[in-house]
C-alpha cells in the first residue's frame, strides 16, 4: 500500500535511479549526442589551462614572439566550448522532458488496471502529486543533475591527469585530501537521503490537502470550516518547510565542509606550487595551468557533493513512482481467458457468493447470495442501508472478486473472463454522475467513443436530455465544467443515461439512479430509464420503492442476505421487510 510515511531504508538507495536509466535508455541516439556534447565541451573546459600555459610561458615571456597563434588556440576552444554546451543542453532537457512524460504515461496506464481497492487504500491526491512533483524532480535530475555530474567527473578525472603530468609532487599533495572530503560525503549523505525523502512526503501532504479542499469547496464554505481548513493546511505547510530545512541545512553543511576542505587542500598545495616557481622547478606558465585546473578539479568535486544531494532527492522520487508502477493489479484477465457468448444474452448470476470489503474485513457485505437473472429481466434490489446492494453491481462489473461463490455472466465465471470483456456487455448509471471536465459530446460519448453526432442526438432525445443540449451556448462543444459543474443534478443524470443507452449494452445496472431528484427531474430521468430498460435485463437499486413496483421481481436484502423476493403487490401483502419499508414510504407521501 502507498502512504506518505518514509519507506524502509532498501527502497531510498540510489539504485532507484535504476527507473529512470530505463526510460531513459529508449533514447540511445539523444544520450549519444548528448555524450558527445558533454565529452566535447569538458574536452574544452580542460584545455583552457593549457592554452592559457602556452600564451605565459610562450608569448608573454619569450622575447619578441607573436602571440597570436596562441590566442588563436583559446578562441578556438572557446568556440568549441560554446557549441558543445549548446549541443548538451539541447539534448538532456530533450531526454530530461521525454523521460518525464515516458514516466507518467507509464505510472498512468498502470494505474488504469488497478482495482477501485487500490484507491480505497490510497489517497487519489497523494497519487497525483507523485505524478506532478515527483516527476519533476525526475526532470531535473535528467535534464540537469545527471548532466552535471558526469560533466564535473570528467573534468575532475580529466584533470587530476593533466595535473600529473604538469606537476607529479603537487598533485600527489592535492590527492591526499580526497578522503577527508569523501568521509563528510559519505556520512552526511546517508542523512541527507532518509530527509529527502521525508521532505518529498510532507510536499505531496501538501498537495493531497489542496486538491482535498478545492474538490469539497461547497462544503467547507457551507459548514464555516474555512479557518480549520487554513489552520490544517498551515500545518502541513510548516511540516512541509521544517522537514525541508532540515534537509537544507544538512546539505549546507554537507556543501560547506567539502568546499572548504576541497579549496583548502588546493591553497596548500598552491603554496607549494609558488615555493617552487621561485626556486625555478615549475614555469610560471606551468604554475598558471596548474592553479587553474587545480580550480576546475576543486569546483567540480565540490559541484559533485551538491549533484549527490539531487541525485539522493530524485532516488526518492523514483522509488515513489517505482512503488505505483510495481504495483499489480488484484483484478486481471487470466492467461487463457475464456471467450464469453459470440451473442449476449445478458444473464446474470451469484452462486453462493459470500464477500467482504478489504476496507471492511469485519463485515459480510454479502453472505452465501444466491440469485439470478434471467435475459431481459428487470429486477429491483431494496433493503435497509448497508444491506449490500450495490454490492451486487461492484461485484457484477468485477472491480471485485469474492471471497467464496461465484459471480457469472452469460454462463462464463468472471475470474475465467476477460474483464474488459465482461464490462463490455455491461451500461451502468451510478447515483453519483460522473462528468468530466470536458465537452458535451466527449461526456457523452464515453460510453460509445465512436459514436457519431446522429448516434449521439438519438441517445439524448431518447435520455430526454436533447433540450437541454441544444441550449448550451456552444451545443455540445461546450465545456462543462468540474464535475459537470454548468449542470443541474437531473441533467447530469440524464447525461449519464444518455451515455448508457450509446453503450448499447445487455446487461444495465442502474444505481439509486433518481435517489437525489426533485419531482420534476426524477419523471424526466424515470421516463428516460424506462426507454433505456427496454430489451435489456436490468437490476434497479433502489431505496425509493415507488420507482420499482413495474419490476418483475423485487429482490429485498438484509445483511447481505435475500431475505424475501416476489413482486410489489405480493410483497406489499405480507408482513416482511418490503411491506414495513413500503409503508413507511408510502404513509410519509401520503401525509
Amino acid at each position: 500500500m502507498v502512504e506518505s510515511t518514509p519507506t524502509p531504508p532498501r527502497r531510498r538507495k540510489m539504485g532507484n535511479l535504476a527507473l529512470i536509466w530505463h526510460f531513459a535508455s529508449r533514447y540511445p541516439g539523444h544520450i549519444a549526442m548528448a555524450a558527445l556534447g558533454l565529452i566535447f565541451a569538458a574536452g574544452a573546459t580542460l584545455a583552457i589551462p593549457s592554452g592559457f600555459r602556452r600564451v605565459i610561458d610562450k608569448g608573454f615571456i619569450a622575447d619578441g614572439g607573436d602571440v597570436s597563434p596562441y590566442f588563436h588556440y583559446l578562441l578556438m576552444i572557446v568556440v568549441v566550448l560554446a557549441l558543445a554546451t549548446a549541443l548538451r543542453f539541447y539534448f538532456v532537457s530533450w531526454l530530461g522532458e521525454r523521460v518525464v512524460a515516458d514516466v507518467r504515461a507509464a505510472v498512468h496506464r498502470n494505474l488504469l488496471t488497478l482495482a477501485p481497492r487500490f484507491f480505497e487504500e490510497n489517497r487519489p491526491s497523494e497519487i497525483a502529486s507523485r505524478l506532478t512533483a515527483d516527476t519533476s524532480v525526475i526532470e531535473q535530475i535528467v535534464g540537469t543533475t545527471v548532466s552535471v555530474a558526469l560533466r564535473n567527473i570528467l573534468l575532475a578525472l580529466g584533470g587530476l591527469i593533466y595535473l600529473f603530468t604538469l606537476a607529479p609532487k603537487l598533485t600527489g599533495l592535492l590527492l591526499l585530501g580526497i578522503p577527508v572530503v569523501i568521509v563528510p560525503i559519505i556520512v552526511l549523505g546517508r542523512r541527507l537521503r532518509l530527509m529527502s525523502r521525508y521532505s518529498q512526503d510532507r510536499i505531496a501532504d501538501v498537495g493531497a490537502i489542496i486538491a482535498e479542499t478545492l474538490s469539497a469547496m461547497k462544503i467547507v464554505q457551507a459548514f464555516g470550516q474555512e479557518d480549520r481548513e487554513s489552520r490544517r493546511f498551515g500545518t502541513a505547510v510548516d511540516a512541509a518547510f521544517l522537514a525541508a530545512r532540515r534537509r537544507i541545512l544538512v546539505r549546507a553543511v554537507m556543501t560547506s565542509l567539502v568546499i572548504g576542505l576541497v579549496f583548502g587542500s588546493v591553497t596548500l598545495v598552491m603554496w607549494q606550487g609558488a615555493v617552487d616557481v621561485a626556486s625555478g622547478r615549475l614555469s610560471g606558465g606551468t604554475i598558471a595551468a596548474f592553479v587553474i585546473t587545480g580550480g576546475l578539479v576543486a569546483g567540480a568535486l565540490g559541484a559533485l557533493s551538491e549533484v549527490y544531494g539531487d541525485l539522493l532527492r530524485g532516488a526518492g522520487a523514483a522509488g515513489r513512482l517505482a512503488e505505483l508502477l510495481a504495483e499489480l493489479p488484484d483484478i486481471a484477465p487470466p492467461a487463457v481467458p475464456t471467450i464469453l457468448p459470440a451473442v449476449a444474452e445478458g444473464r446474470l448470476s451469484f452462486d453462493n457468493v459470500t464477500f467482504r470489503y478489504p476496507t471492511r474485513p469485519e463485515i459480510k457485505a454479502l453472505d452465501d447470495f444466491t440469485l439470478t437473472v434471467s435475459p431481459g429481466e428487470m429486477v429491483a434490489v431494496v433493503g435497509p442501508s448497508g444491506a449490500g446492494k450495490s454490492t451486487l453491481i461492484q461485484l457484477a462489473q468485477r472491480f471485485y472478486d469474492p471471497e467464496t461463490g461465484t459471480v457469472r455472466v452469460d454462463g462464463v465465471p468472471l475470474r475465467e473472463a476477460d474483464p474488459s470483456a465482461v464490462r463490455a456487455r455491461i451500461a451502468m448509471v451510478p447515483q453519483e454522475t460522473v462528468i468530466f471536465a470536458a465537452s458535451a459530446r466527449d461526456n457523452l460519448r464515453y460510453g460509445r467513443w465512436d459514436a457519431n453526432d446522429a448516434d449521439i442526438w438519438a441517445a439524448a432525445e431518447a435520455a430526454n436530455a436533447a433540450e437541454f443540449l441544444r441550449d448550451l451556448p456552444q451545443g455540445l462543444e461546450t465545456f462543462m465544467g468540474e464535475g459537470g459543474a454548468r449542470l443541474s443534478g437531473g441533467q447530469r443524470q440524464r447525461l449519464a443515461i444518455a451515455r448508457a443507452l450509446l453503450r448499447n449494452a445487455p446487461l444495465l445496472l442502474l444505481d439509486e439512479a433518481t435517489s437525489a431528484l426533485d419531482a420534476e427531474s426524477e419523471r424526466l430521468v424515470q421516463d428516460a430509464l424506462e426507454r433505456l430498460m427496454v430489451g435489456r435485463t436490468t437490476i434497479v437499486i433502489a431505496h425509493r420503492l415507488a420507482t420499482v413496483r413495474a419490476a418483475d421481481r423485487i429482490i429485498v436484502m438484509d445483511r447481505g442476505r435475500i431475505v424475501e423476493q416476489g413482486t410489489h403487490e405480493r410483497l406489499s401483502l405480507d408482513s416482511g421487510l418490503y411491506a414495513r419499508l413500503a409503508r413507511l414510504q408510502f404513509d410519509n407521501i401520503a401525509d
